[in-house]
């Protein structure tokens, strides 16, 4: 029987079996960890949220691109000329439009870099939903275990008080144990549901759409080389790439400005209309359709985009500064990433040879013990409860080597499975 306790547990683990009360009215649908992030990739919300800025950031581009449009005026006058016709022009001189449009294509660029932060955030989110539910799928499996065990347990107890062999106190203290396993499963199945919600909320899915995780938590974690990861992340970090970007905006920001520094033209073109002559006299000048025209430019005496170029430049500076703090600091969380990772997997390793197999010997032999009368009730539940918290630590340390996973995934930017 305790063998069978032990197969069971190894195949919830694995996420095969699905919990009563979870998914009861469906067939769970299979799902591996890349298939979710597909999913979440193409259905998440906040990334289609956010994705829908790009036609804003490609509107901004053709606002950049448009000239001035002219003005037009009329007159009418008791003096002459009595009636007039204006427009004017605006006319940009230099290269302000095309400062302009590059503005508006880097802050372009830097939409994109904040919707690819946000892929990389909602796929961490992912990850770590997908194997918190497969990490509660296990705890709910080791839970319905757990009250098995105890039944057979208390059944060995009322047997043995049946027979003489041991006190009613026994039995009880059995009893109280189903007790407590069967609160500890409801307590478990209900966190389950909410991990399951959780994660159908990041894939945009109906909150009961139940999936069949398979071998999810024993998955093996493939990593590449750090200097690999490390030059990986130069040119992949979500916060690198930001402030890159926002490095180039600058600069073209400080271009346009000092392009602006050169006046615009205006131009002035109309006609004057009914413009006579004192009355009775010939030839005095007077006529009813004239041509007029002008020009006229702003005069850069006292201002001249001092200020605006100065803090544009000192925001260059400001940006040079963080984006070498975060190459620095890049390095360090990348390393301590990795190697969070790779202590992880040695504890993962370690309880899955040596520590659960022993403790689950030990439990074997203590119960053995107390069917053939030679152990006291306390002896097993101490080997249980002993063998349970191996269990649960062992879920623990499966769930926390994903988490470190995502984690260094996460500081390099770019997939790593």
């Amino acid at each position: 029987m305790v063998k069978c306790r032990h197969l069971l547990f190894a195949i919830t683990l694995a996420g095969s079996v699905v919990t009563p009360g979870v998914g009861a009215q469906q067939t769970p649908r299979r799902l591996t960890i890349a298939e979710a992030l597909d999913l979440a990739e193409k259905q998440n919300l906040d990334l289609m949220a956010a994705r829908a800025r790009r036609a804003v950031a490609q509107a901004g581009v053709r606002v950049a691109g448009q000239r001035p449009n002219p003005t037009g005026s009329v007159s009418v006058s008791r003096d002459a000329p009595h009636e007039g016709v204006l427009i004017d022009q605006p006319a940009e001189i230099g290269p302000k439009r095309g400062r302009r449009i590059e503005v508006a294509r880097r802050e372009s660029a830097l939409t994109e870099a904040d919707i690819s932060a946000l892929e990389k955030q909602v796929r961490r989110l992912v990850r770590d939903a997908y194997f918190g539910l497969a990490h509660v799928r296990g705890t709910t499996a080791r839970q319905a275990d757990v009250l098995k065990l105890a039944q057979r347990l208390r059944d060995i107890a009322q047997a043995r008080f049946q027979a003489g062999d041991v006190a009613q106190l026994e039995v009880t203290q059995a009893e109280l144990e189903v007790a407590r396993a069967q609160a500890d499963l409801q307590l478990a199945q209900q966190e389950e549901k909410v991990a399951l919600s959780e994660l159908n909320s990041l894939l945009n899915e109906p909150g009961q759409t139940d999936w069949d995780l398979g071998d999810a938590l024993t998955v093996q974690i493939v990593t590449p080389p750090l200097p690999d990861l490390l030059a990986r992340a130069a040119s992949s970090n979500a916060e690198i790439v930001r402030i890159t970007q926002e490095q180039k905006v600058e600069q073209s920001n400080t271009a346009l400005l000092k392009a602006e520094r050169i006046p615009d033209l205006g131009l002035q073109f109309g006609v004057d209309l009914n413009n006579p002559g004192p009355p009775g006299q010939i030839n005095t000048g007077g006529y009813m359709v004239g041509a007029r025209g002008g020009l006229s430019m702003e005069l850069p005496i006292f201002s001249r985009n001092q200020g605006e170029i100065a803090e544009s430049l000192a925001s260059e500076r400001v940006l040079e500064g963080e984006l070498a703090a975060a190459r620095r600091n890049l390095d360090a969380s990348v390393s301590s990433a990795y190697y969070d990772l790779q202590a992880r997997q040695t504890q993962a390793q370690i309880y899955h040879d040596t520590i659960l197999p022993s403790s689950r010997r030990l439990e074997e032999m203590a119960e053995e013990s107390y069917r053939a009368g030679k152990a006291n009730l306390l002896v097993v539940l101490t080997a249980q409860h002993d063998v349970q918290q191996v269990e649960r630590d062992y879920l623990d340390s499966l769930l926390a080597l994903h988490s470190a996973f995502a984690q260094l995934e996460e500081a390099v930017g770019s997939p790593l499975d």
